[in-house]
C-alpha cells in the first residue's frame, strides 16, 4: 500500500475522497489476487481510469444499471472474489435498495458498495444526485456494515478495512477535491471504534464524513469564547462504538453530532437511539442537512446554507451552551 505520511495525505487532499479510492484501488489490486472492481457507468468519477488501464480483466462497467450492479457484484463475491462496487450514493441507497437489502444484508455477501459522492459533493446537479438520506436507508438493512471516512488519508485505511472485513460494508465518500486534512500521519483505524481527536469537558462534538473538520474548527473556535470540546471522529456509523458514548455521557454537559446528511435518521438519529437506552443522558443536539429539498448550487454554498461551516457549528452550540 501507500505509505501514510504528510507528503501523501496532501497529495490525496487534491484529488478528494473519490481519486484516492482509486489510488487505493490500484494497491489492492496487487496485493489481492481474485480482485473485481465494478462501476454502474462511473470510471473517470469514481476514480477508477487507471485501474482499467492497468487491469482492464479486473474491472467491469455495467453500464447505467445499479440494481444490475449489485446483483453482479454479488455473484462475483459468491465466486470467492473481493469486489468492489461503484456508484453514487444516492442511487446506491434508493435504487438498487432492494438488492443490497437482500443480497447484502440478508444472504450476507460480502460486496464492499461504494457510495460516491454523497451529501452534496454533485453541486450543480440537484436534488435528483444529492446523497443525503443514504445512511438512514443503509442502517436499516441488517449485517450491513458502514463507513464514512473523515478525509482522504481515511479513505485509504477505511477502505483496506472494508476489503479485510468478512462481511458486506457501504463505504461512504464525502466532499470534493482539495478535501480538508484530518490525519496527516499513519494512525489506528478498526471498523467500530471511534477515534477522539479533541479532549475537552464541556461539550462532545461527534462528526462523521466531511464534517469530522468542520467539527474541529468548530472546537478551536469554541476555545476562544471559553468553552471546551471534545471532538470525536465517528468514522463507523454501524456497528456504533457505544463505548465512546458511554465515555462522553459522563464526561460532557451537552453531545452534538455533526453530518453531511438529513437530520433525519443518520449518525445523529444512531446517537440518539443509543443514549435513550441510558437512564441519564446529557442533551443532544443533532446539526445536518435541514429536511427540505434544496436549491442547487455548488458545495461551499450549500454547506453554508445549512449551517455546516465550522463557524456556523461554533455559534449553534455557542447558543446552545447559554442556555
Amino acid at each position: 500500500m501507500s505509505p501514510i505520511n504528510s507528503l501523501n495525505a496532501r497529495l490525496w487532499s487534491k484529488l478528494g475522497q473519490r481519486g484516492t479510492f482509486g489510488i487505493t484501488m490500484l494497491d489492492l489490486e496487487k496485493e489481492i489476487d481474485d480482485f473485481m472492481v465494478l462501476t454502474a457507468d462511473l470510471c473517470s468519477t469514481s476514480g477508477l481510469d487507471r485501474f482499467r488501464a492497468q487491469a482492464p480483466d479486473k474491472f467491469l462497467n455495467v453500464g447505467i444499471a445499479e440494481q444490475n450492479l449489485v446483483g453482479i457484484s454479488a455473484g462475483l463475491a459468491k465466486e470467492g472474489y473481493t469486489v468492489f462496487a461503484t456508484t453514487f450514493a444516492n442511487f446506491a441507497a434508493m435504487r438498487s435498495y432492494e438488492q443490497v437489502r437482500l443480497n447484502l444484508g440478508y444472504m450476507g455477501i460480502p460486496v464492499k458498495l461504494v457510495g460516491l459522492g454523497s451529501g452534496f459533493a454533485m453541486g450543480m446537479f440537484g436534488n435528483t444526485h444529492y446523497g443525503i438520506e443514504d445512511i438512514t436507508l443503509m442502517r436499516a438493512i441488517p449485517n450491513l456494515c458502514i463507513l464514512s471516512p473523515a478525509d482522504c488519508t481515511e479513505v485509504v485505511k477505511a477502505t483496506v478495512a472494508a476489503s479485510r472485513h468478512p462481511g458486506p460494508v457501504y463505504l461512504r465518500l464525502t466532499g470534493i477535491t482539495n478535501n480538508p486534512i484530518v490525519n496527516k500521519e499513519d494512525y489506528a483505524f478498526e471498523i467500530g471504534t471511534a477515534l477522539t481527536l479533541k479532549k475537552g469537558s464541556d461539550i462532545a462534538i461527534i462528526a462523521t464524513g466531511s464534517m469530522v473538520h468542520h467539527a474541529l474548527v468548530a472546537a478551536n473556535l469554541l476555545e476562544t469564547r471559553g468553552i471546551s470540546s471534545t471532538v470525536i471522529n465517528m468514522h463507523t456509523i454501524k456497528p456504533l462504538d457505544t463505548r465512546v458514548l458511554e465515555e462522553v455521557c459522563k464526561s460532557s454537559r451537552r453531545l452534538v453530532t455533526v453530518e453531511e446528511h438529513s437530520v433525519i435518521g443518520g449518525l445523529g438519529g444512531a446517537v440518539a437511539e443509543y443514549i435513550s437506552t441510558r437512564s441519564h443522558h446529557p442533551p443532544l443536539q443533532m446539526i445536518g442537512i435541514l429536511d427540505r429539498f434544496q436549491k442547487a448550487g455548488d458545495y461551499p454554498y450549500l454547506l453554508e446554507q445549512n449551517g455546516l461551516t465550522g463557524p456556523q457549528i461554533a455559534d449553534r452550540i455557542a447558543k446552545l451552551n447559554e442556555e
